[in-house]
């Protein structure tokens, strides 16, 4: 975009209203954050992206070790005959598998490189790791005395999507996905609804993405599980993102890898299991929740850099002491805590015009951006814009009010951002009474449907093909209100959330 137009037109083109799809795509340019890789439905996450994920993964990873557990690590490779095991999960996914059959490359005779050394096996590249930590589990847990486990990987995982986007649908993507076992049903359910809210904490307390949750119907829950619990956020395409999700395993996978152990009173009995996970898939719905036209706008919290300083340098003018200023606030703001960490800042030094360095910013969402020039240093002053403001507005404030107010500022932000997609959240989300009603609210740009619904294949399959329209949970807030079916008139219906989802 030239320079002329920065105050004319918006950073990103196409707008939201104009095309979705296309504007989530250019918001990633913009930004920087990641690019589509040379291997077909895979990503490259680059720096500025990364740095996002860097401090999801940080806030959570505390998050799990405060509650009790430890990270380990398992290898990326899963022997098929592992996968076989629980028939309910190899059946969820394998579609997705990428498999691997030989172990070398050698050249033939024109040549090129072609495979070599067949496998006696063929290994599966991890679509998610339960049948083969079901199988570790199994050597590691003889007695009582050996539970719980409660263990957690940072891992890559691979499902060969058919449809990719960046940061929403690749075929490998970043995560975390924890893995307990329990003695007893009560602890492993009351894990699986602890990582539940752990998950809720994280995204609603620092990203800033309100949420509807609670647990998956029988089509959509996770494959082997007995309970599946599920975080859904909206877009502002009123499409929604499953966020994360927490599994409550039952047995299952404990029967299947033969995961015993010796109880208090001798009996030898199974484990009970539960699994969890969120992903890179976060990031994508930072951008489509809190975006706008000019780009990314991140909550101060995992922001990456949350107050970028922009000295205004010129000829003619004694640009050493700006420069000079502008480190020494820096160093000021990084010695200041906020929410348990000293606040992140940059000084940009690059060789640009103001408008289009204050631009670049902008796009890539940070939080605060101050401007200070020669009336700034004379003053004693700062020139401050806040990303939650339209481009253009600007306040002066004293040095030392900014200095003792930034804590305040990044808290009003963050707040901000949480509030405005909370109205969006409520004002698009609509009780439904009626079969009439529930299509004319879908075919009317729709949004989160709360509904009663007697889960049954037949009318699930029809809302998918007439309106592509799925259930979504059974939010906990009403997991015991029940009413009459809008589809089949059947009484003891569970008030189930439907909308159109990624």
């Amino acid at each position: 975009m030239a320079l002329e137009n920065f105050m004319t037109k918006t950073a990103i083109t196409p707008t939201r209203a104009q095309d979705y799809s296309q504007w989530y795509q250019q918001v990633i340019k913009a930004a920087d954050m990641a690019e589509n890789s040379v291997v077909r439905g895979c990503m490259v996450i680059k720096p500025y992206g990364y740095g996002i994920w860097e401090q999801i993964q940080a806030t959570l990873d505390k998050m799990i070790k405060d509650t009790g557990h430890e990270n380990f690590y398992c290898p990326i490779f899963v022997p098929l005959s592992f996968l076989e095991k629980e028939a309910a999960h190899v059946d969820g996914f394998a579609k997705e598998c990428a498999v691997v059959t030989h172990h070398k490359l050698t050249t033939n005779a024109n040549g090129e490189l072609q495979p070599d050394g067949k496998l006696e096996e063929p290994l599966i590249i991890r679509p998610t790791s339960e049948a083969l930590i079901g199988e570790m589990y199994s050597r590691w847990i003889q007695s009582y005395r050996d539970l719980p486990l409660l263990y957690n990987q940072w891992a890559n995982v691979v499902r060969w999507e058919m449809r990719t986007r960046i940061f929403l649908r690749t075929s490998e993507f970043l995560w975390q996905e924890g893995h307990t076992a329990h003695a007893s049903s009560d602890e492993a359910l009351a894990e699986t609804k602890l990582m539940l809210q752990t998950y809720v904490d994280l995204v609603e307390n620092h990203l800033a993405i309100p949420l509807y949750y609670g647990e998956k119907t029988a089509s959509e829950k996770f494959p082997g599980a007995d309970i599946t619990y599920t975080i859904e956020a909206l877009m502002q395409d009123n499409k929604v993102l499953q966020g994360g999700t927490s599994h409550y395993l039952g047995q299952n996978f404990a029967k299947a890898f033969n995961i015993k152990f010796a109880d208090k009173d001798g009996s030898e009995k199974y484990v009970y299991t539960s699994s969890w996970g969120v992903s890179t898939r976060l990031i994508g719905s930072l951008i489509m929740v809190h975006g706008d036209d000019d780009g990314i706008k991140l909550p101060p919290k995992i922001a990456p850099l949350q107050v970028c300083i922009l000295p205004l340098l010129k000829a003619g003018q004694d640009n050493e002491a700006i420069l000079t200023a502008a480190h020494q606030l820096s160093t000021t703001l990084q010695q200041t805590n906020y929410q348990g960490k000293n606040i992140r800042t940059k000084v940009d030094t690059r060789e640009l015009r103001p408008g289009e360095k204050a631009w670049s910013w902008v796009k890539k969402g940070v939080p605060v951006r101050v401007e200070i020039g020669q009336r700034e240093l004379e003053s004693k002053q700062v020139c401050i814009s806040l990303r939650t403001q339209a481009y253009g507005m600007k306040q002066f404030m004293a040095l030392d009010d900014f200095i003792a107010n930034i804590t305040q500022i990044l808290t009003d932000i963050q707040n901000s951002m949480f509030n405005a997609a909370q109205q969006n959240l409520h004002k698009q989300t609509q009780e439904i009474s009626s079969k009439d009603e529930f299509y004319a609210f879908f075919q009317n740009n729709g949004g989160f449907a709360l509904a009663p619904w007697i889960d049954e294949p037949q009318s699930e399959q029809q809302i998918k093909q007439d309106l592509k329209v799925s259930p979504r949970c059974v939010p906990l807030t009403h997991i015991d209100k029940v009413g009459t079916c809008i589809f089949t008139g059947k009484t003891g219906a569970r008030y189930t959330l439907f909308a159109r989802a990624y």
